[in-house]
């Protein structure tokens, strides 16, 4: 069928500059763009094949670990996470999964699909694990997967991982942890702690666009993958596949997206120009100087102070204050983007990212500015 195109109907792509103090994605520093603009070589190219190593041993730095197979998955943080489950269910695994927020319900429900025998423990959306629940679960039912989120995007809670690796561990299981909004800018180190598998996104506190899922697996893991009895369902997100064409060997698996990895490159470039221990720092005193302003507002935060992420605040929305009119004023009047709440948090809480190059004091004066006049209008 012939069609002529209108092309008054389509035009240019011409997208506002926001400030995204959301949830994810994070604002991206202006020498990511840049990386970004470099021409295309093949994914095999050599210059690219160097690039590559170069970027596991960022990641390695970023992640504080040694392991060997440490990658940006092709695909977002959703794809990370479900590499993490797929090379490590199977099915008949019993598996483990700590449930309070959105992104726990979504690890169980990848789980299930992989044919794992699920067991689940809750807490309250917002609430954090402690140890001994743990440890509780697993006496009661063995697992050899256990999986639990360090950063719930879902409510801005931190889960404290001291302690529950090595429980795991005695228990003989491997322990997953999902740090999608942790990873470069809340305090996080992967083989201090003893996380068997930890995964991420770039779009948030690395502050590169999405679509790359940093992973790393230690020996633990690959040899829970090694023992497997059946292959990986997935295909694409077979580690065992994956790992050589960023090993040594470099086989071909899939064609790598180069301009997403320039971008992945320069981002880790900047964390370690940075000092990983510096920006940590940064997205503390950043976050304090934002909860200092809430309570000149008269606003709460959703999480009490000893649990509450440097990354990304939860505001509780007062009585009788609209929650889509107040955001859609901040995009409108002001360019900021801040997101509401998932769930049974749907209208409840607003969601404010403070992570990466978006962790800057003057994004703070200005929403802080913003919410004052909007809220006392």
């Amino acid at each position: 069928m012939k069609k002529q195109i209108d092309l008054q109907q389509f035009p240019a792509g011409n997208l506002p500059a926001r400030i995204l103090m959301g949830p994810g994605p994070s604002m991206v520093d202006p020498r990511v763009y840049q990386a970004m603009a470099a021409p295309l070589v093949g994914h095999l190219d050599p210059e690219f094949v160097h690039l590559m190593d170069r970027t596991q041993e960022l990641l390695r730095y970023t992640f504080r670990t040694e392991n060997k197979l440490t990658i940006p998955v092709s695909g977002t943080g959703s794809a990370a996470m479900e590499a993490s489950i797929a090379n490590s269910v199977e099915p008949g695994t019993p598996v483990l999964i700590c449930i309070n927020g959105y992104f726990g319900e979504r690890l169980a429900d990848m789980a299930k699909r992989y044919g794992g025998d699920v067991s689940t423990i809750h807490r309250p959306w917002g609430e954090v694990f402690t140890p001994s629940e743990i440890e509780q679960a697993l006496r009661e039912k063995p697992a050899k997967v256990v999986a639990i989120v360090h950063a719930e995007t879902s409510t801005g809670a931190e889960q404290p991982l001291d302690e529950i690796a090595k429980i795991v561990h005695n228990h003989g299981a491997i322990l997953i942890v999902d740090a999608v909004t942790s990873l470069g800018g809340v305090p996080l180190s992967v083989d201090e702690i003893g996380i068997d598998i930890c995964y991420s996104g770039t779009q948030k506190c690395i502050s590169a666009p999405p679509g790359l899922g940093p992973i790393t697996f230690n020996e633990r893991a690959l040899n829970l993958m090694q023992s497997r009895k059946a292959p990986v369902t997935s295909w694409y997100l077979d580690m065992s596949l994956v790992q050589a064409y960023w090993g040594p060997n470099r086989t071909y698996h899939h064609t790598a997206p180069i301009t997403m990895n320039y971008a992945l490159y320069e981002a880790l470039r900047i964390i370690a120009e940075e000092g990983i221990e510096n920006r940590w720092a940064r997205h503390r005193a950043n976050s304090e100087m934002f909860w200092e302003g809430l309570e000149d507002l008269n606003l709460k935060c959703f999480i009490p102070k000893e649990h509450r992420l440097t990354s990304l605040c939860t505001i509780q929305i007062p009585e009788g204050v609209d929650d889509a009119a107040v955001r859609k004023s901040l995009l409108e009047d002001y360019n900021i983007e801040i997101s509401g709440g998932l769930g049974s948090l749907k209208g409840k809480i607003w969601r404010v990212g403070l992570m990466g190059y978006t962790s800057r004091k003057e994004n703070i004066l200005l929403l802080l500015a913003a919410l004052k006049k909007i809220l006392y209008k």
